[in-house]
């Protein structure tokens, strides 16, 4: 098992050093072991595709740790809303320690291993719940809680906005991971939820060596809101 992690931390140093992109020795090391926490997990539950095993580095494990360059340096408590396997919740957790998170699935398999993980990897400022976001129980719970959303689900953006409002602060953002064209989706999102939009900004996600392009069309919205 420690060749699989030694493995994954050279891909992990190879994405990061390609750019630009320079978290602490320990932070990549327990990035790595996340990685190898997943990938083992992964042969007994559905966290991430199976074709996804051999490019975990890449297509959750970096990805979701590159995006923290995005998140706003005034955030203090994040939500991770279908945070799966962990993702982008977990990398999210170790590379801004000073961050508090909830992660939240309705998959009660996938919150067990993410609560196995999190205790593993020694995350006190994470904590995970198998719940359902819009439901009143979480709702009532986590009522104007959040200053930071964060999702890689592929629900549209008008279900995130419906679910992220009830449970942000007066003042808080969105940040969401999602492929293709986007236009038309937050055009739709917009015309429900303007008045509570302050900013928006949509990233190409391109990164060295293998989406220069961003051939693989992945996209990052940030959004500034107030309530």
């Amino acid at each position: 098992m420690a060749d699989k992690r030694d493995k994954f931390l050279k891909e992990l140093r190879m994405f990061c050093w390609e750019n630009a992109f320079n978290p602490e020795q320990v932070r990549t090391e327990t990035l790595a072991y996340f990685a190898q926490l997943v990938a083992e997990k992964n042969e007994k539950v559905n966290l991430i595709s199976r074709r996804d095993s051999d490019s975990i580095i890449e297509k959750h494990v970096f990805i979701s740790a590159y995006i923290t360059k995005f998140i706003p340096e005034k955030c203090t408590y994040f939500l991770d809303i279908g945070t799966g396997g962990g993702f982008p919740g977990i990398p999210i957790g170790i590379m801004r320690p000073e961050l508090k998170g909830i992660l939240v699935d309705s998959t009660g398999k996938k919150i067990e291993a993410v609560k196995e993980f999190i205790n593993k990897l020694k995350l006190g400022n994470l904590k995970a719940e198998n719940d359902r976001v819009e439901s009143s129980h979480f709702i009532e719970k986590y009522s104007n809680h959040f200053d930071l959303i964060v999702s890689r689900v592929t629900v549209p953006l008008i279900i995130l906005f419906r679910y992220s409002i009830p449970l942000i602060k007066e003042k808080a953002f969105l940040l969401a991971m999602k492929g293709g064209d986007l236009i038309d989706e937050f055009k739709l999102a917009e015309t429900k939820y303007k008045s509570f939009i302050k900013k928006s900004t949509i990233y190409d996600l391109y990164y060295k060596p293998t989406n220069v392009r961003n051939k693989k069309e992945k996209k990052l919205i940030l959004i500034e809101l107030n309530k």
